[in-house]
């Protein structure tokens, strides 16, 4: 059972901007390619994934550090060795958080929409991190994100749309119809019990 964690933690806090983050020295599993979620929280979606492909690696990427261990402890117990979670600061261990890995996919499952204008800074999507993940995909690799809120879709959307070095999948400004990946995020899963829409883009990078 996952622990219970308090849902929002802002990352520009004192006690955040100076963490030590997790070094990854090699692949989870046997693929040098990563598959990396951002803002994994519980793993749920990577869990699926890592199950049905025992060879892949995959990689969480989480701020909050008992989310971290959580996921390590569970993926250790069901014997899913090519799972592992990473405690750092997406906005800043990113440039070097992975420097020497391949990376095949960059997943970003519902992120906290920070609805007030004035916490819009806090979210995850924006330029800097756009243009950091581009530059660290695999030529052909993929960027996933997904959200139930309109606003913070078609803002992220906006970002990647102008984003050089990567093409979207359904077309321009198009969003997909569904979910292109074997796995569903606890986030997904409860918003599609209740039959609400989901707004996900898909882009790949170009040479």
């Amino acid at each position: 059972m996952p622990v219970r964690v308090r849902h929002h933690v802002n990352p520009f806090h004192l006690q955040f901007l100076d963490i030590a983050p997790d070094r990854l020295s090699a692949p989870p599993g046997r693929d040098p390619e990563l598959q990396i979620e951002l803002g994994c929280a519980d793993a749920q979606f990577l869990f699926q994934l890592a199950r049905r492909d025992p060879l892949g690696s995959y990689v969480g990427v989480e701020i909050r550090k008992a989310h971290v261990e959580d996921v390590n402890r569970r993926a250790a117990t069901e014997g899913l060795p090519n799972l592992r979670a990473i405690f750092a600061h997406i906005n800043l261990d990113l440039p070097t958080l992975f420097v020497g890995h391949r990376i095949r996919r960059f997943f970003i499952n519902f992120p906290d929409p920070w609805f007030k204008r004035a916490h819009h800074n806090r979210r995850i999507v924006n330029p800097e991190l756009a243009d950091q993940l581009v530059s660290m995909l695999e030529p052909g690799g993929e960027l996933f994100f997904q959200s139930d809120i309109w606003d913070l879709a078609i803002a992220a959307m906006e970002v990647f749309e102008t984003t050089a070095g990567i093409e979207n999948t359904a077309g321009e400004w198009s969003f997909l119809k569904h979910n292109p990946y074997p796995a569903i995020s606890l986030r997904e899963e409860r918003v599609s019990e209740k039959n609400l829409p989901i707004w996900r883009i898909l882009y790949r990078r170009v040479a």
